[in-house]
């Protein structure tokens, strides 16, 4: 056997369990974008101290057997006192292939490993809109989706204890 190859230990049936399992990326794409300047030129007047506020969701829609589209939402309010000076609102897309993977496996990559691959774009595109409206560069900051979703599934196991309809984590 050459030195670069390997082996894996067979599971007792003869197939390797890993063989089956695929995931990888088919498309990246912009589903939607707004910018909204909610006070007009107005807002180039006052003193600029603003507070960001950030929102994010993930939607995950089966598109066939093993194909899914995931949407990372997110939506910057930057206001400066009372009054939102802007708003940026974007749907980065993905389709993804995975093949193999068991429900809780599944859930886990569509709502952690996708959103991640996707938050750059999104990152990207919301600097870019926030300069091109003629306001400083927003650069957020990096987001654990691992955190996010260990808490969503935290929630949804506490509403169940306690008799409450959960909400659903594709």
């Amino acid at each position: 056997m050459a030195e670069n190859e390997t082996t894996a230990a067979p599971s007792g049936d003869g197939l390797d369990p890993a063989a089956n399992l695929q995931f990888a990326l088919k498309r990246i794409f912009l589903k939607d974008l707004s910018f909204e300047l909610p006070m007009g030129a107005q807002t180039f007047t006052r003193q600029w101290a603003p507070q960001v506020n950030q929102d994010i969701g993930t939607e995950v829609k089966k598109i066939d057997d093993e194909h899914y589209e995931v949407v990372l939402r997110l939506t910057i309010t930057v206001s400066e006192g009372d009054n939102t000076a802007y708003l940026i609102e974007v749907q980065q897309a993905g389709i993804f292939m995975a093949k193999g993977l068991e429900q809780p496996q599944l859930a886990q990559v569509l709502n952690t490993q996708c959103p991640a691959i996707l938050f750059p774009y999104a990152r990207e595109l919301i600097d870019s809109v926030s300069v091109r409206g003629s306001f400083p560069a927003l650069m957020l900051p990096p987001i654990n989706f691992d955190a996010l979703f260990q808490q969503a599934v935290a929630e949804q196991r506490n509403k169940a204890a306690e008799g409450q309809p959960a909400s659903k984590l594709n």
